[in-house]
């Protein structure tokens, strides 16, 4: 556990919003990253827990097969006793903690146990639900009003505390909380005291996640709909005029990677540009690292290399991780890029290139064909023979680049400057969603990515899984690579880059849709 942050515990009771992680605000951010515990519920994403500090106690008390974890009595308790034991804990709530979240129980608990507690609010799940299905909650050409009731009374109540006539004559928009399971007396209630029928009506299911489902109809259709849709919960219910709105007015499901699950197979420290491109797009990504980019086993090689930097014409940089690990290890033996001199520098496309300039280096070349063959016919026009080429590697390189510059006169050292290896264990969850056949699309950015996939897969199994899935691969390269193992290519963008796939892989489903 991590080390306490003060003698007296301390409780945040944080809203983590209604589903999509990044619209937790910057103050419950900095308190989960302050937290010695975090105590979080089913509807907060997991993906908010990464704010958390190594050693960090992550307590889980939301719902265990659809029953709950934990009572409300039994969180309000453990809530007291991690805040006696001097611990910072973090409550993360779905939404916000003092809209149908019970946040007023837990803070009364801590009152009486004398403990000090904050308020973060959260985006409340009818909000942004509505908010990501399009649905403006007021609209000055429809309502100016909005109401917030739970439809999904305590059982104990002998009689309903909802002013049905009330909200059905003297509301605009209403919003229920939690009323799948009684939507049919909700509907009927609200036709029973007023509200017309034909009143327009929208259930939202996993608001603002990238498995958002919205049903729409009206007061006198939704419950039937809902039921032969099989339409279940979590999900807020949205009535009145406003919900006409939506199909004007949606904009995130109706993004062309929207209700696709796409893996991204690319090293861990590298996906995250490449998932965001494809999450804003609307995928739903899930990450499964099929490599692994380590230091090379000795540096000597390429230590010697550095150390005679000044001898050398040319640097040919072939990769994102070639230019990581050649200028960490330039500044791990004291030298900066200034020890390059008038060593000329070839980057392999417009992307290394674009890394390249962070560490002040402006490529003199940039090939038109973004794989080894495009840098040997680019350098072909530079009269390199006679020249010494430094072409710092991975170990996997093809010998595309060393052979085809020796063939022209030039002399190649070509030492590895990391090395490529294949994790000990693929993603449990993404190979349970391909045994499922739950994943749309599959992205391959390297040979190794595919060949170690089927490494860890065994081919067979490698086919059989992705049977029906479309594999989306960088280049001819990775392609070629692909069908050695038997797996038909479906999209290969002419330009090798991750913008080109991403636009290939939104016309492929395109044409397909």
């Amino acid at each position: 556990m991590a080390e306490k942050s003060t003698q007296q515990g301390l409780v945040y009771l944080i809203g983590a919003g209604p589903g999509d992680p990044d619209l937790i605000t910057v103050k419950g951010r900095d308190c989960i990253a302050r937290a010695d515990i975090v105590i979080y519920d089913y509807l907060a994403n997991d993906a908010l827990l990464t704010h958390a500090r190594p050693g960090t106690q992550l307590i889980y008390a939301g719902k265990v097969g659809g029953q709950h974890n934990r009572e409300q009595w039994q969180i309000n308790e453990l809530l007291v006793e991690k805040a006696l034991a001097g611990n910072v804990v973090a409550r993360l709530k779905g939404g916000d903690p003092f809209v149908f979240g019970r946040g007023g129980e837990e803070c009364e608990a801590l009152l009486a146990a004398g403990i000090p507690f904050e308020i973060v609010p959260g985006v409340t799940a009818g909000i942004g639900a509505a908010a990501y299905a399009g649905i403006p909650l007021t609209h000055r050409e429809f309502t100016t009003s909005v109401a917030f009731v739970t439809g999904h009374e305590s059982p104990g109540k002998d009689v309903s505390e909802i002013d049905w006539q009330g909200l059905s004559l003297g509301s605009g928009t209403i919003v229920f909380y939690m009323g799948v399971k009684n939507l049919p007396l909700i509907a009927a209630n609200l036709i029973a005291h007023g509200r017309s029928a034909d009143t327009p009506v929208a259930l939202v299911r996993w608001g603002t996640r990238p498995e958002q489902e919205v049903i729409t109809g009206t007061l006198a259709t939704i419950a039937e709909a809902v039921r032969l849709r099989g339409f279940k919960a979590p999900a807020i219910t949205i009535v009145g005029d406003v919900v006409s709105l939506r199909d004007k007015l949606r904009w995130f499901d109706n993004r062309p990677l929207f209700g696709k699950r796409v893996v991204v197979t690319r090293a861990a420290d590298q996906a995250g540009a490449f998932s965001r491109k494809l999450a804003d797009l609307g995928a739903q990504v899930l990450e499964c690292p099929t490599i692994e980019i380590v230091p090379p086993e000795q540096w000597s090689q390429l230590d010697e290399a550095i150390a005679g930097l000044s001898d050398f014409d040319w640097l040919v940089l072939t990769s994102a991780n070639a230019v990581q690990y050649f200028f960490a290890r330039l500044q791990a033996l004291g030298k900066d890029s200034r020890a390059l001199g008038a060593c000329r520098v070839c980057a392999v496309g417009p992307k290394t290139a674009a890394l390249l300039r962070t560490q002040g280096v402006k490529a003199d070349l940039i090939p038109t064909d973004y794989k080894g063959e495009g840098v040997v016919t680019t350098l072909r026009s530079q009269e390199i023979r006679g020249t010494r080429v430094l072409f710092p590697k991975g170990d996997r390189a093809r010998e595309v680049i060393e052979k085809g510059l020796k063939a022209l006169g030039a002399e190649v050292i070509a030492p590895v400057a990391y090395r490529n290896i294949t994790p000990a264990s693929l993603s449990a969850e993404v190979v349970q969603a391909l045994e499922e056949r739950r994943i749309h699309c599959i992205t391959f950015t390297s040979s190794s990515t595919v060949q170690n996939l089927a490494a860890l897969l065994g081919e067979n199994r490698l086919l059989r899984l992705l049977e029906g899935v479309l594999v989306a691969s960088i280049g001819p390269i990775t392609s070629r690579s692909c069908r050695d193992l038997g797996l038909a290519v479906h999209v290969e963008p002419r330009e090798y880059t991750l913008d080109a796939l991403t636009d290939e892989i939104v016309s492929a489903f395109a044409a397909h849709d």
